[in-house]
């Protein structure tokens, strides 16, 4: 089982929430997570604990985001594939992907998310405008390049697979 297989479980991703996952306003508004965190932490200082409520609810919002929009009307675009292709990798246990595909740049690409995601933690902790904005600047760099690398990976396998294909309409 990947790594992916097991994430994709915590976020409750099925075939169908799959779909739902790929409508693009659902991959653009996750964008909103990381800084509404940062911001709802950093209220703190003027609102005290009542910080934690937008908190959580910037925390919900991440695991509820994948099921809450519906499927799209199209899955040609960017955001879609981007999603399609996280399927394709998830998968990758169960139907082989290219050598090109086996590479360690996608961890990299995790890494430095990560690395931004922990930085952007530290920011707030030390009210640190500087470390969020570094911060959240590279969790975007990895991620979005990631999701980059995820397209190439659905329109090299739409092709090669017959159920991949028919997830693009």
């Amino acid at each position: 089982m990947t790594l992916e297989r097991t994430v994709a479980k915590i976020f409750r991703l099925t075939d169908e929430n799959w779909m739902k996952h790929s409508n693009p306003w659902s991959v653009w508004t996750r964008y909103s997570v990381l800084p509404l965190i940062v911001i709802s932490f950093w209220s703190r200082a003027l609102i005290g604990w009542w910080c934690l409520v937008p908190g959580i609810g910037s925390i919900l919002w991440m695991f509820f985001n994948p099921v809450f929009f519906n499927k799209p009307k199209s899955t040609k675009n960017w955001a879609s594939k981007s999603v399609l292709g996280e399927r394709v990798y998830r998968n990758r246990d169960n139907v082989e992907i290219p050598d090109i595909h086996k590479t360690p740049l996608y961890n990299i690409l995790n890494t430095i998310s990560f690395i931004g995601m922990v930085l952007s933690l530290w920011a707030i902790v030390y009210y640190s405008v500087w470390a969020a904005i570094l911060g959240i600047a590279l969790a975007y760099l990895g991620k979005s390049w990631y999701l980059d690398r995820m397209v190439w990976l659905y329109e090299t396998m739409k092709d090669k697979d017959e159920k991949y294909r028919k997830w693009e309409y």
